[in-house]
């Protein structure tokens, strides 16, 4: 079997792994961007890589939600142009950085993810609560102030999903969770189509001023596809707890794994 082939049953079932895990909690990255390193691409053309297999997550993600998305059109609307323009800004600094540089700032981003999930562990059982103050919260967001924060707020993540992304969706879904009364499989959603929009954009830019291993993109991003269309289904089911622990313990230890490999 040539190597091709075996990478691609490799890559398939990690992307439906990493389309799972985006879908659910944002961290795609911490599967599929070490299942790039390990076919033995470098870390900075891994990651443009991976950035454009990502694409096909937002995709599978967006079938499997239409009816949440359909029904927050204008909270779209809100979220869309920031993450995208912040996309091009990140995918600029990627390219501007050296990989040396890159590769020694993974574990950190990695590493803020992780504990940031761990932080939101017990939002779910707030939810209640929150749900009560839901006339004051619409009343602070309505502050042109209030707003302006949350734009920059959103802007700053499709920056870093544009220059990493790794757990750049748990950075978004912190932000609507603290922003937003809508239910988790609503601001889930939005998050998955959003920053699916950000890798279309930041992969445009690398498709001019990069290189993209599209062989092994193929098979990335059809386990991406499946992977995320199955994910929203198991959002509903899973209790929200689980996810943010298994998943913020996994992060925690991919960054202290990555860091011992880019500094000894």
């Amino acid at each position: 079997m040539s190597d091709y082939w075996q990478h691609f049953i490799f890559l398939l079932p990690m992307g439906i792994l990493a389309g799972i895990v985006s879908t659910t909690a944002g961290l795609a990255s911490l599967v599929s961007y070490p299942a790039l390193l390990a076919v033995g691409i470098p870390p900075l053309f891994a990651n443009v890589t991976n950035t454009a297999a990502l694409v096909m997550t937002g995709l599978g993600a967006t079938v499997s939600s239409r009816k949440d998305l359909g029904e927050h059109k204008k909270e779209l609307i809100k979220i869309l142009p920031f993450t995208l323009a912040g996309s091009v800004i990140g995918a600029w600094l990627l390219l501007s950085a050296p990989a040396a540089t890159f590769e020694k700032a993974v574990p950190f981003f990695v590493l803020v993810a992780g504990l940031l999930l761990m932080s939101q562990v017990n939002k779910s059982k707030n939810a209640e609560t929150n749900l009560t103050r839901e006339d004051s919260i619409e009343n602070d967001s309505s502050h042109p102030v209030y707003r302006t924060f949350v734009s920059i707020g959103i802007l700053l993540v499709g920056m870093y999903c544009g220059y990493f992304g790794a757990a750049g969706g748990v950075l978004l879904l912190a932000i609507l969770s603290a922003t937003t009364t809508m239910p988790f499989a609503s601001y889930n959603a939005l998050k998955n189509l959003s920053l699916g929009g950000a890798n279309l954009i930041a992969t445009i830019i690398y498709i001019f001023s990069s290189h993209i291993y599209w062989s092994l993109v193929i098979p990335m991003g059809i386990g991406l596809f499946i992977g995320g269309w199955i994910g929203p289904h198991i959002v509903k089911i899973i209790p929200e707890k689980i996810l943010k622990i298994a998943i913020s313990l996994a992060a925690i230890a991919l960054a202290i794994d990555f860091f011992m490999k880019a500094y000894f």
